[in-house]
């Protein structure tokens, strides 16, 4: 048996430090980290990761979309905020299959989701800071093993909620 790939991912922590310092210690065995935009960090906060612009990052040298290649499955990396209007998921299903891309990670809406739209895994860790639905701020831990994608909601501790 293979063993799996294990990704983190998470989005919109809006200058938050202590939260994603926290998904990176405590997930220090993972493959890859992934970062959906919004950090409101400069880049060098976030070195580890593989991150993208959000709609409220100012720092020019985040790229506004990614795709890797990662244990058989083709990943776009993006906020979101230019590819979808009212919720409307598609279109991010459609520029992922555009690029080949059979998963595709984005945030901005700070809702966590996990769903399959035209043939394309939409994968949004929600926010780290607050989430829109009231929920606890959370992020995705996703694992990779062969076609199989497992993706896993982590709610942050009480003690990290609201920074």
């Amino acid at each position: 048996m293979s063993k799996s790939t294990i990704l983190i991912l998470a989005s919109d922590n809006h200058m938050a430090d202590r939260p994603l310092s926290y998904v990176r210690s405590t997930n220090s065995a993972a493959d890859y980290f992934l970062h959906c935009g919004d950090s409101e960090m400069p880049p060098q906060a976030l070195a580890e990761w593989a991150a993208v612009r959000g709609n409220n990052d100012y720092y020019g040298s985040y790229p506004e979309n990614l795709t890797l290649d990662i244990a058989g499955h083709r990943f776009l990396l993006t906020h979101g905020h230019r590819d979808m209007m009212w919720h409307q998921y598609d279109q991010l299903a459609a520029k992922a299959n555009r690029l080949g891309c059979d998963i595709c990670c984005f945030g901005h809406t700070h809702i966590y989701m996990d769903a399959e739209v035209n043939g394309v895994r939409l994968l949004n860790p929600g926010s780290l800071r607050y989430n829109r639905d009231r929920s606890n701020p959370c992020y995705m831990r996703i694992e990779l093993n062969g076609d199989s994608v497992k993706a896993v909601r982590i709610n942050l501790p009480d003690e990290l909620n609201g920074f």
